[in-house]
Parts: C-alpha cells; structure tokens; sequence
C-alpha cells in the first residue's frame, strides 16, 4: 500500500512540474540549426548518394521540407547578419566577408561599396525578441557578427567569436570562447554535448537553441573512424568526397544527439526544430548539382539551400513546399507563433500558413544586393560557371519573382533572366526574347534599391587595366 502511495505521489509531482513548463505557456521550445556551407545536395533528403544524413533527413521527414529555399546572400556573415536581424543586406551593412575589395585591383573595374563587419547593436535580433518573451536562449558555434555574442540576446555561448572557421575541428580548439576537450574531441559533438546540457537545465522553460555549425566548413578535418566509412564506398552521381562525406555524418550525428535529448526529456511535441544552411557548398569540395554555382556566386547553386521545419504539435508529417522562401522569413515565423511579442520592421514573412498547411503567402519578391568581389580559385569545379572569368561575383543585384530571377551587373549593366521553372541550372539566358519580363523585373529590382537605400558602386577603379584575370590562384579564398 505504501508503494502505491508513493507512485500516486511522484505521479502528481511529475504532472505538476510539466504543467508549469512551455507547453502550458503556448511557446514553442525552439531549435535553430544553421549548416555553414553545405549546398542544396548534400543531404540524402536532397538527393545525395553518397553523403549520409538520417538524423537530419528525419526532419524533413517528420516535418515540412521547402523545395524553393533560399540563403540570404550567398557567403557567410551577410547571411547570418540577415537572419539574426531578419533585415536585407542594404539594412545592416554587411554585404561579404572581411573587405569587399577582394581579389586583384587590376581585376576589379569599380570601386566596392565598404563592408560593414560587425551587426549594430542598434537592431533588436532575434534571440533579444524571444528572451523579451520568456525564452532562455543558447548559442553554439560560430557566429561571426562580433567578437562576442551575448550582447545580442544570449544567455549562454559556446565558441561564438568573430572568427568564420575553426582553428581546428579537433581539441585543442584555439577559441577563446570555448575551453579545450580532451585531446583529440572532435568539434561537433562537443558543441552538440554543450547543447543537450543545456537543454537539461532549462527544460522547464521555454528555449531557444542557436547553433549555427562550423560544419562543414574548411578546413576539411574529419574524424578517422568516419573517413575509414568512406573510403571503399562507390563514388556517387554528383559527390565523391571521403572526408567531407565524413565531416557532414559528424554534423548528422551531433544533430541525432541533440534531438535524442529532447525526445528524453519528453519534449519533442512542443519543440520547433528548424534546419537549413548559409549558403550553397565550397566548390573545391562539393557541388549542387543541377543548380549552376557554389558559395559566393549568386546563381543557384550558390544561394539555393536546404530549409526543413519539424515541430509534431503542428505540422504533418512528410509535408513538401514549392513556395520561394528565404532565411529571413524565420523571424517573423517565430514572433508570430509566439503570439503577442513585439515586432521590429522585419523584410521577411511569417511561414506559419505553410506550416499548417493552411495556406500561401502573399506574392512577394525576393532580393539580394552584392556590392563587392569575391575573387575564385581553380580549385573551385564550377569556376567556369561564373559570369565573370576569374570572379565568383562581381557588384551585382538579384530578384526572384515567380519562376523567374533576373540578375543585373554593375559593371557593365548587363541583365541575364532565367526561368527557373524550366531551367533550373541558369543556362538559357532570355533577356533577349522575354523582353516585357526583364523590363518588368529591372522596375522592380530598381525600386527595391530606392527603398531600402542600397548602394550601388559606380566609381571607376584607377587601377583597372581592363584585362580579365589569367591566374586564378589557389582558391583559398574560395572557403571565405
């Protein structure tokens, strides 16, 4: 009889402490995983056959997957400068990595519009609206806004510093935000060790995760129980890289740990789990094939990502999205599913009707503006799909409306429109047959600039010789 009161006791207390947790308050537990340079393919829900990803596959499979997805620039700190403050690029100021005078100056016809490389404080950021909200709030990995990320909304930070790549994927680290491992830990499952306790100590309060990886970006250093995996497996269609292949299962299985320790805690129900990537893959390691590009370029390939939302209180299972969507809609999202929270002039749009299946958005456009040069390597497989020899871009500006995306150059005021619907590998140009549409996008690209107030480069550079680069370099570059 007294063990049956002691379980009646314990019941009650268990049911009394959930009462009082997220659940109860209507928010959300939110989990924000943000892949630095993986590319629209390389995930198996993607289409790889050769990189293997269950954990995060199973959130597109348990979720909603969005086939039109879109990084908010096609690097790395402009991307997540937008995500963070939800703002197009002309907003914030940062437009590239580090100066926006990459590359020879002989090279470079205009003179770039000055980079900015630290966020104003004067924007409220995402994780500032959640905590404004009663979200204790986590960041883990690399977040390269700042020399330090808690100002801007965070409790806790776990190796977010300035710095866009590790010293070393393996302890000892060389970050000043995070302390040293055991000799040899591999960075992805300490970051996502960090995170699940973390997650354990504020589970009976609403939380949100930011964990933007280091993976997979350079430098290529992978664990050698996962290359050994590798090494005798058939090349695939697209991919054939052993120790990248490697570096994406370690951010799979840091992925798998972290969603295990929701699921223990009793949390998965009423926990948002969202993945996507900054930015299309590295071309000296991956490609995203059929998309033209990789990172830096603003063809596909280069700003096409994968983006998949898991979250059973919801959304159903196996859902699958064709809308044209971008990072910056993720903030809006979640002010909008937490109800009643403040919100800042934001650029994207809420996604909560996609995610119950309960709707479209609004017709809308998308934009990017580039006002820079990101010089590329040899290295790069796809370096002859550039529009400019030697450049994974050159001053540009980009809209999407519909099927279509026109892409206008600075240099020279060239147009190019594609179709995307009909040829998703950029490589018809109709800027010469569909007239009437390349008018009609240049209007809008142009009103856009007036409104956000970007800066287009026109100055002609003094030291531009007017000839195209004939040594494209190692392609370091390439991994910035």
């Amino acid at each position: 009889m007294l063990g049956i009161w002691i379980f009646l006791i314990v019941t009650v207390m268990v049911a009394c402490k959930s009462s009082v947790g997220p659940a109860k308050e209507g928010k959300p537990n939110i989990i924000l995983l943000y892949a630095d340079d993986l590319g629209w393919t390389d995930l198996g829900m993607q289409g790889s056959d050769f990189y293997e990803t269950p954990a995060i596959d199973g959130i597109a499979k348990e979720g909603i997957q969005f086939t039109n997805a879109y990084a908010n620039a096609s690097n790395c700190a402009p991307s997540r400068a937008c995500l963070i403050s939800g703002l197009y690029t002309p907003r914030h100021g940062i437009y590239t990595v580090n100066n926006s005078d990459r590359g020879n100056a002989e090279n470079r016809k205009l003179i770039p519009i000055k980079n900015t490389t630290v966020l104003d404080r004067s924007f409220q950021t995402l994780p500032e609206s959640l905590k404004k909200n009663g979200y204790a709030t986590c960041m883990a990995g690399k977040w390269h806004l700042s020399s330090d990320p808690l100002p801007y909304g965070f409790d806790e930070n776990f190796g977010g510093y300035e710095r866009g790549h590790p010293a070393s994927y393996f302890s000892p680290y060389k970050n000043p935000a995070l302390t040293d491992g055991d000799p040899g830990e591999h960075l992805p499952d300490r970051l996502s060790r960090e995170v699940s306790n973390w997650i354990k100590k504020n589970a009976d309060t609403p939380f949100f995760v930011y964990l933007p990886f280091y993976s997979v970006h350079t430098p290529i250093q992978a664990r050698q129980d996962l290359i050994g995996k590798y090494v005798g497996k058939p090349a695939g269609q697209i991919h054939d890289h052993v120790k990248y292949a490697a570096m994406i299962e370690a951010m799979d299985q840091a992925v798998a740990k972290i969603l295990a320790t929701v699921e223990e805690l009793g949390l998965s129900e009423n926990t948002m789990v969202i993945f996507t990537s900054d930015n299309g893959p590295n071309g000296g390691v991956s490609l995203a094939r059929p998309l033209r590009g990789t990172k830096g370029m603003y063809y596909e390939g280069g700003i096409r990502v994968p983006f998949y939302v898991k979250w059973p209180k919801a959304v159903l299972p196996g859902m699958i999205s064709s809308e044209p969507i971008t990072g910056m809609d993720i903030f809006p999202t979640l002010l909008d599913i937490i109800k009643n929270a403040e919100r800042p002039d934001l650029d994207g749009e809420s996604l909560l009707p996609l995610l119950k299946g309960a709707g479209s958005l609004e017709e809308r456009e998308l934009y990017w503006h580039f006002p820079a040069y990101l010089q590329v390597g040899k290295n790069n497989r796809a370096y002859r799909e550039a529009h400019t020899p030697g450049w994974r871009a050159t001053p540009c500006s980009v809209i999407r409306d519909g099927d279509w995306k026109l892409i206008e150059y600075f240099e020279s005021g060239e147009l190019q429109l594609f179709n995307l619907k009909n040829d998703p590998g950029e490589r018809q140009d109709l800027s010469d047959v569909e007239i009437e549409k390349r008018n009609e996008l240049y209007a809008k690209l142009s009103g856009w600039r007036e409104d956000t107030k970007a800066p287009v480069p026109t100055e002609i550079n003094p030291e531009y010789t007017g000839t195209t680069p004939s040594d494209f370099g190692t392609g370091a570059a390439d991994s910035r």
